[in-house]
């Protein structure tokens, strides 16, 4: 595995780690802010819908107009202060907004790293490279479901939020050193 290939691995398990510790306690949250099941609904709904939109609009203009890195480290950005701005949100309305955010900065990051990593990747070997991808993800959310309930059920959502979203800036970090290679191939 190349050292790029391994920045962009390392950097998405730490997001999926950050963003998988929510999961299935969305539901909590969005009633204890006063939403009901058609809230919830909405607000997840909007969430996929922006996204999809998005996904489609990025992955064109990241090919054509802006680079991928700094499309990717853009979203990244964008996820970890909307995480964040999980810490405000007092209203389904809130929420609507937050999951736009989030809609925004998934389909900044979700196209841009999957065209990088696919870029980078150990061609000889693609069948593993892209089954650490996923199977990396999926187990680190699994392992962050877990911590997020006890974070919950011992602490409180505004400590879950915080946590994610300094995890998240972790990952952000990580994830930005693949601008060094960026100015680089630039020069």
């Amino acid at each position: 595995m190349n050292e790029k290939e391994r920045i962009l691995l390392y950097g998405s398990n730490i997001w999926y780690f950050g963003e998988g510790m929510l999961g299935p306690l969305f539901a909590v949250f969005a009633g204890i802010i006063g939403g009901n099941i058609l809230d919830i609904t909405w607000a997840w709904a909007i969430y996929l819908i922006v996204a999809g939109v998005m996904i489609m609009v990025v992955g064109r203009i990241s090919d054509e107009h802006i680079s991928k890195e700094k499309l990717m480290i853009l979203g990244y950005v964008l996820n970890t202060l909307f995480t964040f701005s999980y810490l405000l949100v007092s209203s389904p309305e809130h929420l609507f907004f937050v999951q736009t955010g989030l809609g925004i900065a998934a389909a900044l990051a979700i196209p841009t790293w999957t065209a990088l990593y696919a870029e980078h990747e150990d061609r000889k070997h693609a069948g593993f490279t892209w089954g650490l991808a996923s199977g990396e993800s999926s187990l680190l959310t699994g392992f962050a479901i877990i911590i997020g309930g006890l974070i919950v059920n011992f602490i409180s959502f505004k400590a879950l939020f915080i946590v994610m979203g300094t995890v998240q800036i972790i990952a952000t970090i990580v994830q930005a050193r693949i601008l060094k290679d960026y100015k680089k191939k630039k020069k």
